[in-house]
């Protein structure tokens, strides 16, 4: 059968097994799926939903059968009702990414921001931690402006003044550090482990596992080498964005890949509660149609088999 594995460069770990040919040698039948390649769906109103794009190709035709994300699409998946299982997780990614506002705004605090215009990728990690940074001011989605914007359109808007507040990421923020001082107002670790993780659909995981088991333990080789060769890794994102036109710094991309965490681990107990309390108040803030249990998509031999694939592996 024909694995389809979908993949594209925010999920660090699969674009760079997309290119290394490592799954190939256990899996001959796979078909890589560029999520970037997809149809696009309409984008919602930032204030009222949540995209589900990532698990809708789940469950359609053209799409792929395992994805790797960030934190908020398995829970906005949960909510419109699709039958997903959590694969694992990786360690926190607590450099990746914080709330920062120009220096010179006056915007001294997440308290400073009601009523103004913070920019997200929306429907990713960044509308976690936005919706966590609130709460911790006492404030919530209807206290701000949020604006959904592309990472690198962010950094361009929050410099332009058309954004008050940004949820940036490296490689992206180093670009606006470069021209800009920036205030943090908030930064990951305070919030959330901020991990990447995979899922897949259940009735995949049920009948697929010896695909699954392979997709899994080509990530452990592969993530083993980005590890050990962050500056050829990052070759292959910067390849990439010169390819589609762009341009982009090697030494921004191993920056960012050096601060990364690689290696799959099971979901654990700390997780499932920050996915919970993500849930619980991504509803609560009228962004999901209905309150969810995250740990209905726990499948523990799943977890078991991740944490008997985290034997060293040989970096080819």
């Amino acid at each position: 059968m024909t694995v389809r594995v979908g993949y594209f460069p925010h999920n660090n770990s699969l674009f760079v097994l997309r290119h290394r040919g490592i799954l190939e040698r256990t899996v001959p039948e796979v078909e890589w799926v560029d999520l970037r390649a997809l149809p696009q769906p309409e984008r919602v109103d930032v204030k009222t939903a949540l995209p589900s794009l990532h698990s809708d190709f789940l469950f359609t035709d053209p799409g792929y059968d395992f994805i790797g994300t960030g934190f908020t699409p398995p829970v906005t998946a949960l909510a419109h009702g699709r039958d997903i299982v959590y694969v694992g997780i990786s360690g926190p990614r607590i450099e990746n990414g914080r709330l920062v506002t120009k220096a010179d705004s006056g915007i001294e605090s997440v308290a400073d921001l009601k009523g103004k215009r913070v920019g997200i990728a929306h429907g990713s990690w960044q509308t976690t931690l936005l919706l966590f940074a609130l709460e911790k001011a006492g404030l919530g989605w209807a206290d701000i402006e949020p604006v959904d914007t592309d990472v690198h359109d962010g950094g361009a808007a929050l410099i332009a003044g058309d954004l008050d507040a940004w949820v940036g990421a490296y490689p992206g923020l180093t670009a606006v550090e470069a021209v800009t001082e920036l205030r943090t107002l908030i930064d990951t670790e305070s919030l959330f482990s901020h991990p990447s993780l995979w899922f897949t659909r259940r009735d995949f995981a049920e009948n697929n596992r010896e695909a699954l088991a392979a997709i899994i333990a080509a990530l452990q080789e592969s993530d083993a080498w980005i590890a050990q060769n962050p500056r050829a890794a990052a070759q292959y994102f910067v390849d990439d964005i010169v390819a589609r036109g762009g341009s982009a710094d090697l030494d921004a991309w191993e920056a960012a890949l050096r601060g990364r965490p690689f290696g799959i681990g099971p979901v654990t107990e700390e997780f499932l509660d920050e996915q919970q309390h993500a849930a619980d108040l991504l509803a609560a803030n009228g962004l999901l149609p209905q309150t969810i249990r995250v740990r209905e998509a726990v499948d523990a031999s799943i977890g078991e088999f991740v944490a008997a694939s985290r034997e060293p592996a040989t970096a080819n």
